[in-house]
């Protein structure tokens, strides 16, 4: 299996850097229909995003919850699961962690531990929901975690409008104690709204490894993604794998729901429909081969492109919605595999002799 995945790996970070090249051209085709310079464009686009303190804060701030999601999907696509309600475990992790923000008075780095502990432990359990009823009922995840999504984001709304505000669209500011914020790191980088839930999305990122590649654990869950049935008849318990994997991938959601509410907002407010991070997370992790080193390089590309995108908008006038087609056109050639064809097409002309 070790070697299956080797090449598997290789052809698929060949096709994420040419998907990445040639979404990149297409931008650059849209660009050139419309009217707009992409040099120029392109050009102010990774100079706002990473060449000022400021802006490089934000952008790590910006990369800080894709990282968390796109661990969250690739370790579901990892054990054979499609775990698409990661952005409603988000959302019950922001949640939790607003709850313990806002309720609870305890020292500083307790406090602050304490929520992201909630919130990892909340998104878990959202999660275990689906994972229970793929693992006994065989009820597909995808429509489960779908639908999940919509009562996390109902439940939420609910909530802050009739306990945690009292009537009010939003509620106070957590209590300064459960921030994740740390006024030397925010020095460092010119006041902007770095926080330290990079550490615990590095750390995340560290997990998922140790525990896919360097347990025997993680290597059952990895056969039971491969091949649930043989699995089963080598002795492995694959409804536990299931149920396990599943809320592995809802605590990383969790903690993504509580970096940003505990490091960036501070609040919790009524939502009028997704925030869209969890599902970009599902775009990192293609991008990414479902591999820690591979989706914090495409997390990091993705909050480059967000980032930098906004701001190109003013230095370059040309519109943000551009880089969402970027996004949508690297995921096309990824899922479609075309770039992978392309470069093996061009590999064979090289080789066919000349008449």
């Amino acid at each position: 299996m070790k070697h299956l995945e080797q090449i598997h790996n290789q052809s698929a970070w060949l096709t994420s850097l040419i998907s990445v090249l040639l979404g990149m051209l297409v931008g650059a085709g849209m660009m050139l229909a419309a009217g707009y310079d992409p040099l120029l464009a392109y050009g102010a686009l990774f100079q706002n995003a990473i060449f000022q303190p400021y802006d490089l804060g934000e952008t790590i701030r910006t990369i800080t919850p894709l990282i968390l999601t796109g661990l969250a999907v690739g370790l579901a696509f990892r054990t054979g699961l499609f775990n698409i309600g990661v952005e409603g475990q988000m959302i019950i992790g922001s949640l939790a962690a607003a709850i313990v923000g806002l309720k609870f008075s305890l020292p500083p780095v307790l406090h602050s531990a304490a929520a992201v502990a909630a919130a990892a432990v909340a998104g878990a359990l959202w999660a275990f929901i689906p994972g229970l009823l793929k693992a006994v009922r065989g009820v597909h995840e995808v429509i489960t975690t779908i639908m999940m999504n919509f009562i996390a984001l109902n439940l939420s709304n609910w909530l802050v409008r009739t306990w945690l505000s009292n009537g009010a669209d939003s509620t106070d500011k957590i209590k300064e104690s459960a921030s994740l914020r740390w006024d030397l790191l925010s020095q460092w980088f010119d006041n902007s709204r770095i926080h330290l839930g990079i550490m615990i999305a590095l750390l995340a990122a560290y997990g998922m490894y140790v525990l896919l590649w360097k347990t025997t654990y993680g290597f059952e869950l990895r056969a039971v993604g491969y091949n649930p049935h043989a699995s089963e008849y080598a002795g492995m318990n694959v409804k536990r794998s299931i149920l396990s994997s599943m809320m592995i991938s809802g605590m990383f959601a969790g903690l993504a729901g509580a970096c940003q509410l505990l490091g960036t907002s501070g609040y919790l407010s009524i939502r009028g429909g997704f925030e869209g991070i969890g599902f970009d997370g599902i775009a990192v992790a293609l991008l990414g081969a479902n591999a820690p080193i591979g989706i914090l390089l495409a997390a990091v590309l993705f909050g480059v492109l967000t980032y930098g995108g906004g701001n190109m908008q003013f230095a370059a006038d040309v519109p943000f919605e551009v880089i969402r087609v970027v996004f949508a056109a690297i995921i096309l050639f990824v899922a479609a595999n075309l770039s992978q064809s392309i470069f093996s097409r061009a590999r064979g002309m090289r080789r066919e002799p000349h008449a």
